[in-house]
Parts: C-alpha cells; structure tokens; sequence
C-alpha cells in the first residue's frame, strides 16, 4: 500500500513538532473517513464527534470548523480512499496544564481503500473474545481520543487470519464493542447494540444504522448486555464507517447466519450510498 499523503494545517507536510501534545500526552482526537468519488461520507456525524471530543479534552474549537473546511478542500477532486483527520491541542511544554494560547494541530491523511478479496460483507467474518478489559472513564466515553492502547492490546492477541476482529468487554464484564469497530446483535427480533455511555468508542456508522433502524420501525435496545447474550442471539455483525456491516459466522465455537435484519440494514446503507 502506498504511502499516505498528509497535510498539517493546510500545508503538505509529514512533519510534527516534538512539543505537540498529541504526541506528548495522546491529547486530541481522530477520525477515519471514507471518502467515496471526493464526497466525506457521513461528514456531519464525524464532525459532530470530532467537536464534542475536543470540547470534552478542552481543546480550542473557535475556527475549527472552518479551518478544517479549508484543509479539507486540498483532496484531489473525485477520489475514493480513507481520510484520516486528526486533531491535537499542539505544541506545549512540559507539564499537564493546557497552554493558555493552545495552537491546535490539524493533521490530515490520505490512504488508498484496502481491498476485501475474501469479502467480508457477504460471506461474513470469525471473530473472538478478547482478554483486554476496557476502562471505565465516562469522560471519555463515546468520543476518538487518540490514546488507542487498550485497542493495541486487545488487537495483539491474536495473529494471522483465521479472526477478522475480536470483542471485547469492560473491566465489569459487559459487552461493549470490538477493535476497531461497533458490536450489534439480533435477538428475538430486537436489534441490540451495548451501551457506550461509560466507555468505548460511539462510532458514526453505529449512529447512522440506529437512524435506519428507526425510519424502518425496527425494535430497537441499547442496553448494558454480557456475553451470554450471543449465546442464543439471532444474527450478530459489527460496523464501522469504513467497512460498513460485516455479519459474524463464527464466535468461539458459535455459528450464525447473515440473517434478515443484518442483510436489510446493508441494503439500507447500499441504498443512501454508504455501502462497502
């Protein structure tokens, strides 16, 4: 794969101060895009995250919005691949406190799309648990940070591709998401997805299927779940914005089938043209 174009702040530049706080203290946030035919699918639920992260971390957001419109302008017209937008709160000196005058740091990266030959979407993925608890920090709940090691972790205990992804849980036990992507699950007729009000990442695809799930008068429930759960469930699948839904086939011994539910929300997103 080749590799990424970057800007910082406007300027075509792969380059960071040593200072920045994002590299420092892991202060800021990120979102990963996919840009389809030049056009930043589901841009308002990424920026919407984006501004709520920087806001909960009491990173300067005056301006932000409209200098990320300009940065942004500098993708090549038409093109499909991944945008990896970050933010840190910049350069700063030692210690905790935030600098008074923080100069924000935006950090734009353009990678081509990988390619699925074994595609995932339709034929469906194995998954495992994984041993790596999630820390319970409502202030940082919901929201990318840029402090992705619990992710590290849980992603390095598994090697090779018999797993695309793995779950994992909370320090209490509960259900909360996979890796790099949110956790759904049918059960008797009820879509099902964990709630994430005290720690894990709200994805912006997670939030998008709930809307379509609504227009279509699913039964929905967002509620604290463990793993006995998806003993008996239905249909379980994951999603994130750069994959869309992927059923799950196997979990640890468990069989399941693409069912309805999951094949009705992929047809929902093919038809809004967030389909992967």
């Amino acid at each position: 794969m080749a590799d990424p174009t970057t800007w910082l702040n406007g300027v075509e530049r792969d380059t960071l101060a040593i200072s920045d706080r994002g590299l420092s203290y892991g202060h800021g946030v990120f979102e990963t895009i996919l840009l389809k035919e030049g056009e930043l699918s589901l841009w308002p639920l990424h920026l919407q995250r984006l501004i709520l992260g920087c806001v909960r971390l009491g990173i300067p957001t005056d301006g932000l919005e409209q200098a990320l419109e300009s940065d942004l302008s500098c993708l090549p017209q038409g093109h499909t691949g991944i945008v990896k937008l970050i933010i840190t709160c910049g350069p700063g000196g030692r210690g905790y406190a935030t600098p008074d005058n923080a100069q924000v740091s935006r950090i734009i990266q353009l990678s081509p799309l990988p390619e699925y030959t074994e595609q995932p979407a339709e034929k469906g993925i194995a998954v495992c648990y994984c041993s790596t608890r999630l820390a319970i920090q409502p202030l940082l709940a919901g929201i990318k940070h840029l402090n992705r090691l619990e992710q590290v972790l849980a992603r390095a205990e598994w090697q090779g591709s018999i797993y695309r992804e793995g779950i994992v849980c909370s320090m209490e036990g509960e259900l909360i998401e996979a890796t790099m992507s949110n956790l759904f699950f049918v059960r008797q007729g009820v879509l099902c997805t964990p709630d994430l009000s005290r720690c894990g990442v709200a994805g912006v695809m997670r939030a998008r299927i709930l809307q379509i799930a609504q227009q279509n008068k699913m039964v929905i429930a967002v509620g604290r779940y463990w793993p006995r759960v998806l003993d008996d469930a239905d249909e379980v699948f994951i999603c994130n914005s750069l994959i869309g839904i992927w059923p799950v086939i196997s979990l640890e011994g468990r069989s399941f089938s693409p069912g309805p539910v999951t094949r009705r929300l992929q047809q929902e997103l093919e038809k809004s043209g967030l389909g992967c």
